[in-house]
């Protein structure tokens, strides 16, 4: 391997220096400010002293002499922050040629892109380090926090790093609100008579419709009815059961389609009908096939597809695909308080392109159910 030392006025100089002899795929190691000249230590002047290194056996002739290849596997990964820290500083002062500015800004970029999918979080400042481990600490996926270091990361070298704490999780915070801007947030519109929530076993849904009933009973003075169609757990049946007696509202048991449409009809004269769902394995297919040959999804329905937090991503995501033939307005989100990793919601919210409506954070009724918005569900995956 070839190295060489670099001497010039600026960091810009020597990279022209390096370019110009070593080409495209050259890899810089370290830079120093020296001093040099003058006489007894007096009248010295201050440079830039670059250590460079390059492979012969992959240098080419065609490269010499021009810009650094948007596509080269080796020049960005071994640049440490001051450099790039360095040359965005120079690059500003350069107001005078925008094409050497717009080529550098794109260039610190990429090199900020590649430095933060890096696994390895000692190559930030202090004040990034601790964010970064924080975001693996909440499973937030490598791609996500890969992003969200390249902006932190700009951000920190724009103000020189003279930011706060404070103001880097803003700017965190900013990044997934952002993201998050195109989905609804929040919880049941009171546009339909039905309110049905759906989804695997031992999720909490019935306990949830329940909270939901109340709030709707208790809070929005309405008149209510329960149906559900959760005919193969008797438990399910009595609880909800128990939950219709406490708020002296009415029920119906459904195993049919007919069992449904008579339940409709006879719950004609009420605000809302709030429907719960059998909870089954639905990685099986069949399951869905089935609930749907119960009810109909498309009649002035809100439904709401309720996982629980404490689940894997994957598993997560494999439910909602199963689901995806049924209208899927939003999330609910349970057992918040059995897990301290709440990164996963942003995934699954990003990847199934629908909003929270609810969190429930506890079993009892009506309490321990709050309606989502995006800048608390951030709050809650950040804390």
């Amino acid at each position: 391997m070839k190295v060489k030392k670099y001497i010039a006025p600026s960091m810009q100089e020597a990279m022209k220096k390096i370019r110009s002899e070593m080409g495209n795929d050259a890899v810089i190691l370290n830079s120093k400010m020296v001093q040099t000249g003058g006489f007894l230590g007096l009248f010295t002047k201050k440079k830039i002293e670059v250590i460079a290194a390059m492979d012969p056996d992959v240098q080419t002739n065609t490269n010499k002499g021009k810009s650094f290849s948007k596509n080269s596997p080796h020049h960005h990964v071994n640049i440490k922050p001051e450099i790039r820290k360095e040359i965005l500083t120079e690059s500003k002062e350069k107001v005078g040629d925008h094409t050497v500015l717009l080529d550098e800004m794109s260039e610190l970029k990429r090199m900020l892109l590649t430095i933060s999918t890096n696994e390895n979080s000692e190559v930030y400042p202090e004040a990034l380090r601790v964010i970064s481990q924080k975001m693996t600490r909440q499973e937030i996926s490598a791609s996500f926090r890969g992003q969200i270091m390249a902006e932190l990361l700009e951000y920190w070298y724009e103000k020189k790093g003279e930011v706060s704490s404070i103001q880097l999780i803003e700017k965190q915070k900013e990044f997934f609100v952002r993201h998050l801007s195109n989905l609804e947030f929040g919880g049941i519109s009171y546009k339909r008579k039905y309110i049905n929530v759906i989804g695997p076993t031992g999720v909490g849904k019935t306990t949830t419709l329940a909270k939901l009933a109340a709030e709707c009973v208790l809070q929005k003075k309405k008149k209510v009815a329960f149906i559900t169609t959760d005919t193969y757990r008797i438990a399910a049946i009595d609880q909800l059961k128990t939950y219709a007696k406490i708020l002296d509202v009415p029920i119906e048991v459904c195993y049919t389609i007919e069992d449904f449409k008579q339940a409709k009809a006879k719950f004609a004269i009420y605000d809302y009908v709030f429907i719960d769902t059998a909870g089954r394995n639905f990685l099986e297919q069949e399951y869905v096939t089935d609930l749907q040959k119960i009810i109909d999804f498309n009649d002035e329905m809100e439904t709401y597809l309720v996982l629980s937090a404490t689940a894997k991503p994957s598993d997560m995501l494999a439910v909602y695909e199963q689901f995806s033939s049924i209208p899927i307005h939003k999330l609910i989100f349970t057992k918040l308080d059995e897990t301290s990793t709440r990164g996963t919601l942003f995934e699954v919210m990003i990847k199934t392109k629908k909003g929270i409506a609810y969190t429930t954070h506890g079993q009892n009724v009506p309490d321990d159910i709050e309606s989502a918005t995006r800048e608390r569900i951030v709050e809650k995956m950040l804390r």
